[in-house]
């Protein structure tokens, strides 16, 4: 087994419900065991066409016997199932599905990229993983992700919603 950290965003339709059924369909999925699961936080749009709706994002933690490529394409399946339509990049989505990490593997694939490039710069992303595994250290900056947290620019606002999911 390999512990692996997946990120969740949605930013179309009913993003709560959406989160919470691709959650629930991945603890359904055989050779992935999750283990927990982030606050849902609230975020703006980064990047992408301007004027799109707010996220909302997640973390879940998880132990799998699945391959990394096994894990993306358990992830694009889940996405397309949800309506995913892949039109511009960073453009609105019914979900998203990032593999965050693999253990402590590196990866870098045309395709595939572990782990995933932009996490430590993504307050969205660390915050919901620092409620799941705060000394969790970066394989590639050697950084805990508390302390990757802690660096990013506070102009990049989030908001943690007391909502369970």
């Amino acid at each position: 087994m390999q512990s692996t950290f997946l990120a969740l965003g949605a930013n179309l339709g009913d993003r709560e419900e959406t989160l919470r059924a691709a959650r629930d369909k991945l603890q359904r999925t055989p050779g992935l065991n999750l283990l927990a699961c982030s606050p849902l936080y609230e975020s703006d749009a980064v990047g992408g066409p301007q004027e799109q709706p707010a996220y909302l994002n997640a973390v879940v933690a998880a132990t799998t016997t699945c391959s990394p490529r096994e894990l993306l394409a358990l992830c694009q399946r889940l996405e397309t199932e949800f309506g995913r339509e892949r039109v511009e990049r960073w453009g609105p989505r019914t979900l998203d599905i990032d593999l965050l990490l693999y253990g402590s593997e590196i990866l870098e694939d045309p395709d595939l990229v572990v782990p995933h490039p932009r996490l430590h710069e993504r307050r969205f992303v660390l915050a919901p993983l620092c409620d799941l595994a705060p000394e969790l250290v970066h394989p590639l900056l050697r950084k805990p992700a508390h302390r990757l947290l802690a660096e990013l620019d506070p102009a990049q606002q989030i908001r943690c919603l007391d909502i369970s999911w």
